[in-house]
């Protein structure tokens, strides 16, 4: 009788945990924030539809946006690529973002051969005072990456490329 409860319990908050990654999408880009929180870049395996998400393990508490054929078009990505290592000042800078209510979010994951840096993360930043708050990620959590985009049409480019100093590596 216990086993039987302790299974029944077991499974209950399983099915109520979210998922993150539906049956029919695949991850672009997803780690875990060192705040304890979990983001999720997906796809649709048609690409018919982009998705973010992010909150705890077991609960969603942001995603963007619905999954419709146009939310392709509500992410940028840009990028910037400079070989040569040290010497040159070797970067590899990628970012995809999008704008909600007044906020823009940008995915991140950069690196720099000066110092040997590197960061992932989310950048938020308020559009009315231009000030961001940086949500760092564990590079150890990684799965997929966003340089895929760099190859693909699946979402709209951009020049745009985010200052150092508004991400905090």
């Amino acid at each position: 009788m216990r086993i039987t409860f302790i299974a029944a319990l077991f499974f209950s908050l399983a099915a109520n945990a979210q998922q993150y990654l539906l049956k029919n999408e695949t991850i672009i880009f997803s780690f875990d924030a060192l705040n304890g929180k979990h983001v999720v870049l997906a796809r649709d395996n048609d690409n018919s539809y982009i998705v973010y998400r992010y909150g705890t393990r077991d609960s969603i508490e942001f995603e963007y946006p619905e999954k419709n054929t146009d939310s392709c078009k509500k992410f940028k990505y840009a990028y910037y690529l400079r070989g040569g290592g040290v010497q040159n000042e070797g970067m590899d800078l990628n970012y995809l973002y999008f704008i909600n209510n007044g906020y823009k979010y940008i995915i991140y994951d950069v690196y720099y051969a000066v110092g040997n840096r590197s960061g992932i993360g989310i950048g938020v930043t308020n559009l009315k005072t231009n000030k961001t708050v940086t949500i760092k990620g564990s590079k150890k959590t990684i799965k997929g990456t966003i340089t895929d985009l760099r190859d693909n049409n699946l979402v709209g480019r951009d020049e745009e490329l985010i200052e150092v100093e508004d991400i905090k590596l």
